[in-house]
């Protein structure tokens, strides 16, 4: 049996296979794994509780290994594997046109900021701890329009640059930003292309950010509620217009904000 994932969705592969089943992944969705009697899940040595009778496994946006295997432990002595195979790339090309050529040619100043922010974030991609949030995740703004452009790989003033790792919410200016769960503020500050930025623990290995913020109405290791004001929309940093982007970090893994905030995309399925 293979069972394929679609973009921003969790997919339910069978819980009872004759065989070991095989699953190709897209990059940045979840995979959604139920059972009975489960005790664990594991990707390489991390491992973590389920959530709703499921093992929820978080796919990288840019997946390096094109292949690897998931485990899901039960009372049973040896667990369950799951073989995965990365799909191609599914995400289309976005051109975008910066009047501010200092936000695509950096300069060696800018460029080592760039470094050192990247550096300051990268402990958080490493926290785990106690889990504070359920699915489907709250709203981040009080009026959500559609999202965009995750995963769209980007060309900025001709030049190709990293893909886009969150979803983008068209908002106005002042709107106000809200928590998608209860949590602790793990970073604020701001950054070179985020710009004014919030960042919040949801524990089990769950952060969600906030960036290109107007303003900050948090400070670090301040709890916060679902649903509660963490900022507000703004265009700070590297950005064309007001507008919230809203990334999602699981187990270290970048993946499309839709598939923990829209309960149509949880119970999506799609089998061969």
């Amino acid at each position: 049996m293979v069972v394929r994932v679609v973009a921003g969705a969790l997919l339910v592969a069978s819980s009872a296979p004759a065989a070991p089943p095989a699953l190709e992944v897209v990059p940045g969705t979840v995979v959604r794994w139920a059972g009975e009697d489960l005790a664990a899940c594991q990707r390489g040595e991390r491992r973590w509780e389920p959530l709703d009778g499921a093992c929820l496994f978080p796919i990288d946006l840019l997946e390096e290994r094109p292949r690897f295997e998931l485990l899901r432990w039960t009372s049973a002595p040896s667990p369950e594997s799951l073989a995965v195979t990365v799909a191609d790339y599914p995400y289309r090309v976005q051109e975008l046109q910066l009047p501010d050529d200092r936000m695509v040619h950096l300069s060696e100043a800018d460029l080592a900021r760039v470094l050192r922010e990247q550096e300051e974030l990268r402990p958080l991609w490493e926290r785990e701890g106690e889990r504070r949030f359920t699915l489907p995740l709250a709203a981040p703004l009080e009026s959500l329009p559609a999202a965009g452009r995750f995963g769209a790989r980007r060309i900025i003033n001709g030049e190709p640059r990293n893909p886009h790792s969150g979803a983008d919410y068209a908002a106005p200016a002042g709107a106000p930003v809200r928590s998608v769960a209860p949590g602790i503020v793990a970073f604020t500050g701001e950054h070179f292309f985020a710009g004014r930025s919030v960042f919040v623990d949801h524990g089990d290995g769950l952060i969600s950010m906030y960036l290109h913020l107007s303003r900050i109405d948090v400070a670090v290791g301040q709890e916060v509620d679902a649903g509660q004001r963490v900022g507000a929309v703004g265009s700070s940093g590297r950005a064309t217009g007001p507008h919230l982007h809203l990334g999602i970090r699981w187990h270290g893994a970048r993946v499309d904000p839709r598939a923990l905030l829209d309960p149509a995309a949880i119970r999506r399925v799609l089998e061969e």
